[in-house]
Parts: C-alpha cells; sequence; structure tokens
C-alpha cells in the first residue's frame, strides 16, 4: 500500500513570498489563481499566523463572519503581540454581533499599539453606535493624529477617516457652542474685548490652530515669549516709517525700472549646501531682493537710489551688529510664487515688512496665523516662528523689509548678544581666511 510523502513545511521567506504573489493576484482581479496559491500555502502552512489572517480576510469578504472568526482566534493565539490581528479579529466579532468582545479585541490591539490607526478608527465606530459621540470623537481625533500633515490618506482607510473628520468637526462645533455663552459673559464682563491669547489658547484645545515653537537656524536666546505677530503699540515709530510710504513706494518704482540689475536672488546657497524646501527658489529672481544694508554693510549706490527709504530706516532703533546688522531691502515675490515655510536664525531680532505694492491673492503667515499686507500697513513678527507668504496674482508682490532687536531684551543683554555674536564671526572668519 503507497502513502502519500508528507508535505515538507515551508520556510519563513518562502511563506511571506507565497502570500505577496497571492494579494497580487487578487488584486490584479485575478482570483481563481489567487485562492490557489493561498490554498496551496495553507496546506503546508496551516498554522502560520499570517497565512490564517490572509484565510480569515477572505472568509469576511465572503460574508462568512463564523469562519472568519475562528481564524483569527487562532492566528491571534499564534501571535498574540501582533495589533493587527485583534484588529481583524474585531472586525469578525463586530459582523457576529458580539459587541462585548469586540471592544475587548480592539482594546487589546490599542494596548499592543496605542497609535494603530485601523483599531482607532474601530473605536471611534463602536462608541458612536454605542450612543457616545464625545468619545467617539476623541477615539477619532487619535486616529486622525496618526497621519502627519499631508501624508496620503491609505485607500483601505480613506471613508472611515472621512466619516472620522465629520463626527470630530460636528464635536468641535458642539463644544464651541457649549463654550459661546459663558464665555460671552466674562468677556462682556472685562470690557468686551478679545482676549487675544485666550482665544489662540481655544483655538489650540479645539484642533483650529497647530502649535508653533521659536526654531532659530543659529541662535537661540531662551525664556523669550513666542510671540507670532507683536502689538503694534509696542512700536511707536512705526507711525513714522508708515507716513513715509508713498516715497519709499516711489523709490522702489523708480528702482524697478532703472536699477534692475541691483536685484539679486534673495536664496543664494552654494550647490553643495542642503537646500532641502528652497531647491526651487536658490539663485531665482522669482524672489528677489534690493539690498540697501546687507548684513550691516550699506550698499552706497542703492541707498544714493532711495534717499527717502534711507532716512526713514535710520530713525528706526534697528540692530548694529559687525558683519550681521542691520539689513534692510526691497523683497520682490513674482506673480504664482510661494516662499515655503521656513524660518529665522535668531529670536534676539524681529523682522519689519513695510507693504508697499501688494496685489490680489497674496498672504503671509507665521506660525498658526495667516494675514494679508495692507500697503502702508506695517507689522512686526519673530521669524523664528515658521512663516511662509505666497503670491498667486499675475503681477509681483513687493514689501520693504528690515531687522529691529526684539524688545523683550534688556540694554545689558542686547549689549552683550552684540559682542558675543561679532566675536563668534570673527573666531570662524579667522578660520576661513586662513584656509588655502
Amino acid at each position: 500500500m503507497n502513502t502519500a510523502a508528507p508535505i515538507p513545511p515551508l520556510d519563513e521567506a518562502t511563506i511571506v513570498r507565497v502570500l505577496q504573489a497571492s494579494k497580487a493576484e487578487a488584486a490584479a482581479g485575478r482570483i481563481p489563481e489567487s485562492d490557489q496559491l493561498l490554498a496551496r500555502v495553507a496546506q503546508q502552512a496551516p498554522n502560520h499566523p499570517a497565512v490564517l489572517n490572509e484565510l480569515g480576510v477572505r472568509m469576511l469578504a465572503r460574508g462568512a463572519p463564523e469562519q472568519a472568526q475562528a481564524l483569527f482566534a487562532r492566528a491571534t493565539s499564534a501571535q498574540p503581540q501582533h495589533p493587527a490581528l485583534w484588529a481583524n479579529l474585531a472586525s469578525s466579532l463586530k459582523a457576529l454581533g458580539r459587541r462585548a468582545e469586540e471592544l475587548d479585541a480592539i482594546e487589546k490591539a490599542l494596548e499592543i499599539e496605542p497609535r494603530h490607526l485601523s483599531a482607532l478608527l474601530q473605536k471611534g465606530a463602536y462608541l458612536e453606535e454605542a450612543g457616545d459621540p464625545r468619545n467617539a470623537a476623541r477615539a477619532y481625533q487619535n486616529a486622525l493624529d496618526c497621519l502627519p500633515p499631508g501624508a496620503e490618506v491609505p485607500l483601505n482607510v480613506k471613508d472611515a477617516l472621512a466619516k472620522a473628520k465629520s463626527v470630530v468637526d460636528a464635536d468641535r462645533a458642539a463644544l464651541t457652542a457649549a463654550l459661546e455663552g459663558p464665555l460671552a459673559e466674562i468677556r462682556a464682563r472685562h470690557g468686551g474685548a478679545q482676549q487675544q491669547r485666550v482665544e489662540q489658547c481655544l483655538d489650540t484645545l479645539l484642533g483650529n490652530r497647530r502649535v508653533f515653537h521659536s526654531s532659530p537656524t543659529w541662535m537661540y536666546f531662551p525664556q523669550l515669549p513666542e510671540i507670532e505677530f507683536f502689538e503694534r503699540a509696542q512700536f511707536p515709530w512705526l507711525d513714522d516709517i508708515e507716513s513715509a510710504t508713498p516715497e519709499i513706494r516711489a523709490e522702489l518704482l523708480r528702482v524697478l525700472v532703472a536699477d534692475r540689475e541691483g536685484l539679486q536672488p534673495y536664496i543664494d546657497f552654494p550647490s553643495s549646501m542642503p537646500l532641502d524646501q528652497f531647491r526651487e527658489l536658490n539663485r531665482s529672481r522669482r524672489w528677489s531682493a534690493y539690498f540697501l544694508w546687507n548684513q550691516s554693510e550699506a550698499v552706497a549706490g542703492h541707498i544714493a537710489r532711495c534717499p527717502a527709504t534711507a532716512r526713514a530706516l535710520e530713525k528706526v532703533p534697528r540692530c548694529r551688529i559687525e558683519r550681521r546688522a542691520p539689513t534692510a531691502f526691497f523683497s520682490i515675490l513674482d506673480a504664482k510664487t510661494r516662499i515655503p515655510g521656513h524660518t529665522g536664525i535668531t529670536n534676539t531680532r524681529l523682522t519689519v515688512h513695510l507693504p508697499l505694492v501688494v496685489p490680489p491673492d497674496c498672504g503671509f503667515r507665521v506660525g498658526g496665523t495667516t494675514r494679508e499686507w495692507v500697503p502702508g500697513q506695517a507689522w512686526v513678527f519673530d521669524d523664528t516662528i515658521e512663516h511662509e507668504a505666497w503670491n498667486e496674482s499675475d503681477t509681483p508682490r513687493a514689501i520693504l523689509i528690515f531687522d529691529i532687536w526684539n524688545p523683550l531684551l534688556t540694554e545689558a543683554e542686547r549689549d552683550m548678544i552684540k559682542t558675543a555674536t561679532e566675536v563668534y564671526g570673527q573666531y570662524y572668519l579667522v578660520t576661513q581666511e586662513r584656509q588655502p
């Protein structure tokens, strides 16, 4: 009597390769071929958790939740520390109406991996169906937080994520409405004025605003508040420079006609440096500058062409640091051009914008606050907080930009930072001069 030879076990690499081939056949619509491959690997590795899981997925998709549940249960027993297996088991238990066991399986997946996207979506759906929309929204928010900004949404959870967002948005709207009445009473009690810091705090709490921190690329000065746009009242001299806007704009327009050669790309890095987000703008005149002062060096010819601008700037309390400051220039941003998010070199200084030529569809964001330039209306901001600018119009945008000391530094602190910066610069300048 002949007996069949025993089927040899498969190694791990072969099991993975056959499962991948089976999935590829299924994705291509060749279901019989896919099932044949899966059946073959199941025959040779009947207790492998990945094989059991794939069999369970097929059974669940074909409307056989009991068989799927049995397969997923075997898979979780074989590999209890794999969160996806518990999430799949939860799906089969839901199909069978075994809700308490479903929640246990979801929680088991989240114990293993608290940021498991599918399990968080399952928990949100469970709570929503159980009549607990507020806690459902919190679970859904945790799921949404798993995806980094701009990440591509996986197709298999696209609809579930869209549902999650709708529940979260509805919950935020309800919470905002609940806060509105009590806060309005308190606001009225204190004179009715907007409390900017409170509003930003609540916007962050409600998920309407990201938190941005000061991230200078060079010198960080500790214990300075991270203020996106400073209050105008702190800079009474802004009135004077704003009043000079017509003369400054006229000089800019003459420069654009008579001295376009004086414009230079604002981003001008050596090709050996990492360009990151500035790759498209490096050495491009789409974002150009006409310097009056460039890292403390006066550009005499440019100043001679713009005497009114120079006089207005000389009345401003600018930084004066050898080889570093002041810097002042006309910034020209071409049509259909965006300056990507970036940060400046040190929070010991602030940046001032005086808008001169602003077509429609231009904007500027610092941290979580977006503003539109208005010609003749200046603002002061901390450029070490991520900021970006855009010009979606068909004509260039032009502003005057210059730097000033951060007013929250004491006089002693300014003097010491000035000296430290100059010594630092001279120290490395000497090193460079010694190089062959």
